[in-house]
């Protein structure tokens, strides 16, 4: 079973993927079978602007999507911009093909600097993946710059909670083998008549 793990921190430590990797860290305490694949946006970011204007991926966003498709279950984390997701998320997300995420369960997680921003999951990620046709988790985890060092054991027990309902969805409803239900015309040939 593999599990992708898709975080947008743009630090180097990063707090988001720190919280990915925590997350991933309690699937496999749930799912020791589970094979964790970590996709860092961040690398990513400058061949994702350039698919965005051209519609050619590199061989490394091919690969980064590939994974996607391929898992069982993803678990994406984000930090929080401007009281929201940030556009790299977001580019990510907007660039993988329609139907890539139905079915599939997914796992939400956020970071920000103070805890007034932990509706971020509920008011703009949920609706997002609910779009996707991603079967998402109820429980989410947002950690707050006040959650590290000495707040750790409370989300230890939001990330133990989370991550019981994600292996839950996981065991009870597989995801589907992925398909593409539906054919797009391109473009250029709608153009030529």
């Amino acid at each position: 079973m593999t599990i992708v793990v898709i975080s947008a921190g743009m630090g180097v430590p990063s707090s988001t993927k720190l919280l990915g990797d925590r997350l991933a860290d309690g699937v496999v305490r749930h799912t020791p079978a589970a094979e964790i694949v970590h996709i860092e946006l961040r690398t990513l970011a400058s061949d994702l602007a350039n698919f965005l204007v051209t519609r050619v991926a590199s061989p490394t966003l091919r690969e980064a999507f590939a994974e996607v498709v391929a898992a069982e279950g993803v678990v994406a984390v984000t930090p929080v911009f401007n009281g929201s997701y940030s556009g790299l998320f977001k580019l990510f997300f907007d660039l993988l093909d329609e139907g890539v995420l139905a079915g599939k369960p997914m796992l939400l997680g956020a970071t920000g600097g103070s805890v007034r921003h932990s509706l971020v999951i509920d008011h703009y990620m949920l609706p997002l993946f609910h779009y996707l046709k991603a079967r998402v988790t109820p429980l989410g985890v947002f950690a707050a710059t006040s959650d590290w060092g000495s707040g750790e054991s409370a989300l230890n027990r939001r990330i133990d909670a989370a991550v019981a309902e994600f292996s839950g969805l996981m065991d009870a409803c597989p995801a589907p083998a992925a398909t593409n239900e539906f054919e797009v015309t391109d473009f250029s040939t709608l153009l030529r008549g």
